[in-house]
């Protein structure tokens, strides 16, 4: 059986919002107890994740992991590319989506309008390093009228996605601040700005490089690092005009439909084995064909619920429709 994705028109109840894609099919969650394995998983879990740049195989970047879990639960992993955020959250809703890879603000939103729930881990960048990353205002470098957010009063400003963390919560917290919005609704930013919704973090970064957009926002480490080393980018190409604080790492998510055990099982598997080194000592994967997720990530470590607090927080300054359950 292939899991699909199907998309819905807009109601009012979905406040997770805007083109909502609901993951269907059957998924380890729902198919039943017959199904579980002598290792206590389903015979088949669903994998989510969303593209955080144009990706024609994202697939790909979780290959190592898949076969991993695969080895480890004894399952079959069904990988789904979703084309929003909405979709995922949607999927886990719905018992469809057993594991998901979700940004902060997706996580926060999923539980908000009822996901039942765990964190399994946050992705950390390299060995050592605490999760997490910040949000970047940008324009080009020759902009000398865009140089802080203030600036963005009035200009065409490119989002990545109204449920993106980096992309678009916390950008709209630092524009309250700034005086530019009054508030997270779509009216207020359509009143102050011309808001232009990207798609990924790569796209919103080529768009104001190209002046499709005058100013917008990507996270940190796809404009520092990989669409230059990539050559989308060149480096000094875009200036740096406001920085977030520091916002909790990406997080892989566990249906809790799946049962404690299963839960607890995975929580460590994710925390011990899912990282470069002992994915590369599996055999699963070489070198930087070791990294997962399109974050690249170098591993999972533990994260708990209330990590995620900040982003919370900054829903409630933003009063964003995204985020009401």
């Amino acid at each position: 059986m292939t899991t699909r994705l199907h998309r819905h028109g807009r109601t009012a109840a979905a406040a997770v919002a805007g083109l909502a894609l609901a993951l269907s099919g059957c998924s380890g969650s729902d198919s039943g107890g017959d199904s579980v394995n002598e290792q206590g998983f389903p015979a088949t879990m669903t994998l989510a994740a969303v593209p955080a740049e144009n990706s024609a195989d994202l697939q790909a970047s979780y290959e190592p992991l898949i076969k991993l879990l695969e080895k480890e639960t004894g399952s079959t992993i069904e990988f789904v590319q979703a084309s929003d955020y909405a979709g995922v959250v949607e999927g886990m809703i719905a018992d469809n989506v057993d594991l998901a890879f979700f940004g902060p603000f997706a996580y926060v939103v999923a539980g908000l309008n009822g996901a039942k729930l765990t964190p399994l881990g946050a992705v950390i960048g390299e060995k050592g390093a605490e999760p997490g990353y910040q949000s970047y205002g940008l324009a080009r470098s020759e902009e000398s009228n865009i140089n802080g957010l203030a600036d963005f009063a009035g200009k065409k400003v490119c989002f990545v996605d109204p449920s993106s963390t980096s992309g678009f919560l916390y950008p709209t917290a630092g524009l309250i601040e700034a005086g530019v919005v009054e508030s997270g609704s779509e009216a207020d930013i359509s009143a102050a700005m011309t808001p232009i919704y990207a798609g990924g973090h790569d796209a919103s970064a080529l768009s104001i490089a190209s002046g499709d957009c005058d100013a917008g926002f990507a996270f940190d480490s796809m404009v520092d690092s990989t669409m230059i080393e990539k050559g989308d980018l060149q480096p000094g190409q875009l200036k740096t005009v406001w920085k977030s604080e520091m916002i909790a790492g990406s997080v892989f998510a566990a249906n809790d439909s799946l049962g404690p055990e299963a839960v607890e099982k995975l929580t460590t598997l994710f925390t011990t084995k899912v990282n470069a080194e002992a994915l590369e000592a599996e055999g699963f994967c070489e070198k930087d064909g070791c990294l997962i997720t399109d974050e690249r990530a170098w591993g999972v470590v533990p994260a708990a619920d209330g990590d995620y607090d900040g982003v919370r927080k900054v829903c409630e300054v933003t009063g964003s429709e995204k985020c009401k359950g």
